[in-house]
Formats: structure tokens, sequence, C-alpha cells
């Protein structure tokens, strides 16, 4: 009786890759999930209603008053949110969660009032709306 190589190789391969496929989904889907707390902290400025102006500094702050027991990430980033959307720029970033606040300068942004900021750390959370202001003149 003579066999193809290549033909029972194949067979053989997808056989094998195919049950090893199925038992690795088993073995994920039976991985134990940790208790996790998130920390989702209020964030105190800007309030609705505030004003920015580009290049000026400002001070974002949360409160922390409450946090978990156990934060399961205390690296903050702040990103500056248009709308219903979070744009690429970040703010400020690599700060402790814990510290409450963080100071930077507004970029150089379209003026609107339709602008909020997104608190990372544990969770995505974000302020009311606020507007930004250009110093220029048009």
């Amino acid at each position: 009786m003579k066999f193809t190589t290549s033909y029972t190789t194949m067979n053989l391969f997808a056989f094998f890759l195919t049950i090893f496929t199925l038992l690795g989904s088993f073995v994920v889907q039976a991985a134990p999930i940790e208790q996790r707390d998130v920390y989702v902290p209020k964030i105190l400025t800007p309030q609705d209603g505030d004003t920015w102006t580009v290049g000026e500094e400002v001070t974002v702050t949360w409160d922390t008053s409450n946090p978990p027991t156990q934060i399961t990430n205390k690296i903050g980033r702040i990103v500056l949110r248009k709308g219903n959307l979070a744009t690429p720029l970040v703010l400020a970033g690599n700060f402790d969660i814990l510290n409450g606040k963080a100071t930077f300068r507004v970029p150089t942004v379209v003026q609107g009032s339709d602008y909020s900021i997104v608190l990372f750390g544990d969770s995505g959370n974000w302020s009311g709306q606020f507007t930004i202001n250009s110093p220029f003149k048009n």
C-alpha cells in the first residue's frame, strides 16, 4: 500500500490542529477571573460651563476621598474630548491617580463649547462640558 506523504501529513496536521484549538478554548474559558476594584473618582474640575483659553495653565481635579483598597491601574492619563469623541490629545499622563490633580497648558485647538476631559486610570470617566477659547481674534 502506497501513501502520499503530503496528503496524509496535511490531514493529520489539520486533525490535530482542530483538536488542540478546541481543547485550548476550553482551557481559556475555565481560567478563574480575579476580582478587581474599578476606581472611578468624580471629576471636580472642570465643571459644566467653565472656560479655558488656549495657552493658559489649568488644573484638572478629582475626588480621591474614597478609593478602593486595591486599584487595578494607578497610572493616570487625561485626554481631551470634543463632543462625543475622545481626541488623540493627551493633556497629562504618567501620574498617580491618587494625586487628585494634574496641571498642564491648554493646547491649541479649534474654539468650541463642547469640550470635556477623560480621566483614565482604572476606567475612563469624563467631566462636564466646558468651552475652550482662542486668545487670537479672527
